[in-house]
C-alpha cells in the first residue's frame, strides 16, 4: 500500500494517476472494492471512535489519500480535535505498514518513506 498525504489541493490525486490510475479507480471516500481510496480524512471525521476498524481493511488498497488534518489552528470543538487526532494517528500506523508513503507539496511528490 502507498500512503500519500499532503495539504488540501497539493495535487494528491493527480500524482495517484500518474501511478497509473484512473478516476474509476478512485473511491472517494467510501469503502468499496476500487483500489484507492481518497479522502480518508472524511471517513475518520465521520466516525472518529471507529477509526481504528479501518484499519485492516485499508491495508488491502492499493494507496490511501489522506489530506494532513493537524496544521493550522486548533479547533475549539472537542468533536473535530478528537477527528484531527484520530486522523492523525490512523495515518501514523498505515505509514509504519505502507510500503511507501508520499507527501505532496506544491504538486511535488516527497518520497518520505
Amino acid at each position: 500500500m502507498i500512503l500519500v498525504i499532503g495539504a488540501a489541493a497539493s495535487g494528491k490525486t493527480e500524482y495517484v494517476k500518474s501511478l497509473g490510475f484512473t478516476d474509476s479507480d478512485i473511491a472517494n471516500a467510501v469503502m468499496d472494492e476500487r483500489p484507492v481510496l481518497n479522502n480518508l480524512q472524511d471517513m475518520v471525521f465521520s466516525d472518529p471512535d471507529g477509526s481504528a476498524n479501518l484499519y485492516d481493511e485499508l491495508l488491502k488498497k492499493s494507496v490511501v489519500i489522506c489530506n494532513e488534518v493537524g496544521s493550522g489552528i486548533i479547533p475549539v470543538e472537542r468533536t473535530e480535535r478528537d477527528a484531527r487526532e484520530a486522523t492523525g494517528r490512523l495515518c501514523n500506523r498505515l505509514a509504519q505498514a505502507a510500503e511507501r508513503v508520499v507527501r505532496l507539496v506544491c504538486g511535488i511528490p516527497i518520497v518520505i518513506k
